[in-house]
């Protein structure tokens, strides 16, 4: 062969090389596990802000990321199910939120893992540390629990009649301990007593609330959880028909019809996740990235419900709100 034929083959397969690395490259994929129904209030907002802040960062689904999504419907054994799929599916990343992150994580200790929306990370076992996770998982945290003490004080302060609380809570879920500890502590000081309602099955929330409301001066507290967030509408709608004033951890069941609540704002951590997300994908380990709190805490009234409910919002509680639905 001559010399200049050579180096033109040379050339040529050299010039292939960039062609067929980028044909056997493995497309990107991330996958997405929701333990929630999609018309859950508030959840497809949270999805679209995921994927909106995705996008900006450079990553837009079916172009350069294949993103998978799986909604669990409230359904823990189909969430379950769902997990173990998404594993089998070898994505680069997975974004799990609220007890999807505890399903997610006893399907796989390798992927990496981003949650959202997690009560405590640490007493999950999910993280070694909150400023060094060392795992597959990092993410961002739903509260501290000394925010748990604010539920009752709104709750005195929005319906001054209240002298004794249910607290709405899964009995199953980690840190249900700790947020009924912190109620069961700050109650007495703002004239409220406190009892437990463990729910464990959907069908027996209604009926929870119908014998509660059968005691005068009655109020509701929703603990963050699996079955309260999967179930809210359920919840709300038995407040209204039985009357009993309730507080809830999240601005969207407001938005949805409930009294009041106070708790981070959800969205914003579906916002600030893809940030980990894009951050994992271009090669950054999830063990060197710290777990976050809540930029802040938010107070939402809905107007129109209180004065379904007959009550008379201070005008002290309005003045501090950050949203105030009418």
């Amino acid at each position: 062969m001559r010399r200049r034929q050579f180096i033109a083959l040379i050339g040529g397969a050299a010039a292939m090389l960039p062609l067929a690395a980028g044909a056997q490259q493995r497309e990107r994929r991330v996958a997405i596990l929701v333990p929630v129904a999609k018309d859950t209030p508030g959840a497809q907002e949270r999805y679209m802000a995921f994927l909106k802040a995705f996008e900006q960062l450079g990553w837009t689904d079916g172009r350069n990321v294949q993103i998978v999504v799986r909604w669990g419907g409230g359904n823990e054994p189909e969430t379950r199910k769902y997990a173990e799929e998404i594993v089998a599916l070898a994505p680069d990343v997975i974004l799990a939120t609220g007890v999807g992150a505890e399903l997610m994580l006893k399907a796989t200790r390798t992927i990496p893992v981003v949650f959202a929306n997690v009560p405590d990370p640490m007493g999950s076992g999910f993280v070694q540390s909150l400023s060094r996770p060392g795992g597959n998982a990092t993410g961002f945290m739903m509260f501290e629990y000394s925010l748990c003490g604010k539920w009752p004080e709104l709750l005195k302060e929005i319906a001054p009649n209240v002298t004794h609380a249910a607290v709405l809570r899964d009995p199953t879920f980690v840190s249900g301990i700790g947020q009924f500890a912190v109620i069961q502590a700050v109650a007495p000081s703002v004239g409220i007593e406190v009892s437990p309602i463990d729910l464990r099955e959907q069908n027996q929330i209604e009926r929870a609330i119908a014998t509660f409301a059968q005691s005068p001066n009655g109020g509701l507290i929703l603990a963050a959880s699996g079955i309260g967030a999967t179930n809210v509408n359920l919840v709300i709608t038995a407040a209204a028909r039985y009357k009993v004033p309730a507080v809830y951890p999240v601005q969207t069941f407001v938005a949805a019809g409930g009294l009041i609540s106070y708790g981070p704002n959800f969205t914003d951590q579906y916002r600030r996740a893809a940030g980990y997300v894009d951050r994992i994908l271009r090669g950054e380990k999830p063990a060197d990235l710290p777990v976050q709190a809540p930029n802040k805490y938010e107070l939402a009234i809905n107007v129109k419900t209180a004065r379904a409910l007959g009550l008379s919002v201070p005008q002290s509680l309005l003045a501090r709100a950050d949203e105030v639905i009418e």
